[in-house]
Order: C-alpha cells, then structure tokens, then sequence
C-alpha cells in the first residue's frame, strides 16, 4: 500500500478508468503531516526515541479511547499477545482456544507463549467466533480463549463471557483490526481481561511501522506487560530483571504519529461505515454476499468482506478493470504447515468461506463513486460467471 495509488474513479479522457486501491495510506498521511513533522523535530531535538514523554502521552490517549484504566505500548501486537498470554501464567500444557479463520499472529502468539492453540470454527453469517464454537473447542485443559474481532467487528462478548466464566478462563481480546469498535456502546479491548492492538500501517489506526499495545483494567498485568517488554526490568531498576522479558518497547516516532491520527479515528471510521452502508445497499440481493453485521457491534471496517463464487476468476477480473482486492485469509490456521500437530478435525465453516471470501476497497477518503464502479464490476462478473458455467 502505497502514496502512489491514484483515488479518482473518473476516466481519463480517452483512456481507461483511474485505478481504485484496496487503501489509500497517503490520504491519510496527508492529514497529519504537517503534526508529525512537529513530532518528530521535537524527538529529533531531545534525542530520546524510545519510551519517554511522547509514549506516556499515548498511552494515556489510548487508555482513554479505549475506557480502560491502562494502557501499555509494545512493539506490534504479535507481542502483545503473546506477552498477555504469559503474564496471565499460561504455557506449556495449557490449551488456548483461537478462532481459526485469523491472520496467523493470533494463533503464533499462542505457540511462542509455550501454550498449544485449540483451533475453534466460526458464524458462517458473521464468520466470528460463537459461543457454541467455544464450548466446543474447551477441553480440561483451556486457560484462555482469544476472541478474534475481525474485520473490525466485535463478537458477541455477552455470551462469550458467559461461557467462558462457566469454564473458569479469561477472555483475551485480539482487536488488531477492530480500532473504533464497539459491542453495545463498550469500546473493542475493555471486555476481556485485556486487549491487544496492532498499529500496523494500514490499520484503522496505523503507526508508520509496527507497533501495538495492551489494554487492560489489571493494573498487576500492566505491570507484567510493562516490564517484560523492556527485558523484565524491575520498575525503576536497569540491572534488575525480576521476569522473563523481551525487547518490544513502542518509538518515539511512532507515538508521535498515533497521536496525531488518534483524534481523527471517530471520523476516519464514520467514514468507513457510510461507505459499508453504500455498499450493502448496492449489493442488496446480489450473490456478492457481504459478512453480516452482528446486533449491538459498531462494526469498524478495517476489511469490508463479500462471499463470491469464482472468487479467483472473478478477483482476476476486478484486478483487469483497475481494482485492487485483498484476501483476509485464504488458509486457515489449521491448515498452515506449522500448524499440523494443532488440527484435531475439520472445521467446515472456515475451510468453506476461506475459498469464497474477497476484501474490496475499503478506506476513509473512498468516494462513492468508487463503491458504485467496484459494485457494477462485481456483479457483472459474477453474472458472466454464471453464464459461462451454464453454457
């Protein structure tokens, strides 16, 4: 993803039609760069690039945002996960139940803790994990379930909570795409015990490299978390190293720019939804069948997801008229190589949609035009699809 992408949905007089990315990051880069170049001459001045005033500032801004009473900045949210894993004390023999439709961090998080991920299947309407999956996934020995909010849209944490309160284990948030989200008014990372966020580029809320946090209302796991990412430093001490740590400290620089996008995040994912708004009545009643939205989530649209048949042929011909797609995710974690050993049978739902879903373009400075070409190509596709299979 790049500043180079073109945005304008217009032909160019006697030529074809401009190039509709599946993100614009320049947009918005554009918007705060006169507020990061302030930033960063101020980290530059004090020559202080890791931790400092600027991060407290953020994680102060973040904890707010997020209505938790900490926040700790790490250096991706791979890291944020695997560190609130092991600071709850979970390892080796410990199962960990993770929806297998994720992006592969999720379930890596899992292994890298020394636990054993417990691969769940999905809604095959919301394609997120459902209190059925859960129990079904728990065995004697769960201690902790990862509740993937993906694409942006938080699951049911009321009955997710409730099973997982029956079984006695924490709920962890993997809300690495779900900044802005909401279930029933609550910000996405202040159900569960914690929340883990990645400030990846193009996130709804991107660094200009990798970062990420933990969100929590634990003030000893804070603690935890804020010392193992810095080696497992005492507090106050440089020498003493009371836990088993890591190097996963957030820049300077980084904080710099979260700050600067964080009070645009409201808009950037009103945006988002008025977009998804568009498409859905677009769509309406066609066989491109966007992922529900659940009751009671304020859906985020990192990734506005469909279900086509033909999807390769029908994603090559949206690439020849100049539109850009994503996959999110075409294996699921089960099926990955290294995850071989974890299988313990099918899990239809994710094998199923993993080979119909698409990512369309999605991104705050979209123009509705833009949804409308993507629209019409779609379905043209999928109508000449299914003539050519009937002849």
């Amino acid at each position: 993803m790049g500043n180079d992408w073109v945005t304008d949905a217009v032909a160019r007089p006697g030529g074809p039609p401009r190039q509709i990315p599946f993100a614009d990051l320049g947009a918005l880069t554009r918007e705060v760069r006169v507020e990061v170049d302030a930033g960063f001459a101020r980290v530059l001045d004090s020559g202080r690039f890791i931790g400092g005033e600027l991060v407290d500032r953020f994680e102060e801004e973040w904890r707010a945002s997020c209505g938790t009473a900490h926040a700790v900045g790490v250096g991706n949210g791979t890291d944020a996960l695997q560190m609130v894993l092991r600071a709850l004390g979970i390892g080796p023999g410990d199962d960990v139940v993770v929806p297998t439709n994720t992006f592969v961090a999720t379930a890596e998080a899992v292994v890298l803790a020394g636990a054993t991920p417990r691969f769940a299947d999905v809604s095959p309407a919301t394609l997120l994990l459902t209190p059925a999956a859960l129990e079904a996934a728990l065995t004697p020995r769960t201690r902790a379930v990862v509740v993937v909010h993906l694409y942006g849209q938080m699951a049911d944490m009321d009955a997710l909570t409730r099973v997982a309160r029956a079984a006695g284990v924490p709920i962890v948030e993997d809300a690495a795409q779900a900044h802005g989200g909401t279930w029933r008014g609550r910000p996405a990372g202040s159900l569960g015990h914690a929340g883990c966020f990645s400030f990846y580029p193009g996130k709804n809320l991107g660094a200009f490299g990798d970062a990420g946090a933990v969100v929590t209302d634990d003030a000893d796991l804070a603690r935890r978390v804020r010392s193992m990412r810095d080696h497992g430093r005492s507090d106050g001490s440089h020498h003493e190293h009371a836990l088993l740590g890591t190097n996963s400290r957030l820049d300077a620089l980084q904080a710099v720019v979260l700050s600067a996008k964080l009070p645009r995040l409201a808009g950037w994912t009103d945006a988002r939804r008025r977009l998804a708004g568009h498409y859905r009545a677009r769509l309406q009643g066609s066989p491109a069948r966007l992922v529900d939205e659940m009751p009671h989530a304020g859906h985020a649209y990192h990734l506005l997801v469909a279900r086509v048949p033909a999807r390769e042929r029908v994603r090559r011909g949206l690439h020849e008229a100049g539109i850009e797609t994503g996959l999110h995710y075409p294996t699921p974690c089960h099926l990955l190589a290294p995850y071989e050993d974890y299988r313990h049978g099918p899990l239809p739902v994710a094998e199923r949609t993993a080979r119909e879903i698409v990512s369309l373009p999605m991104f705050p400075h979209m123009a509705t035009e833009q949804v409308d070409r993507v629209c019409t190509t779609l379905q043209e596709l999928i109508v000449a699809e299914a003539d050519s299979d009937v002849a």
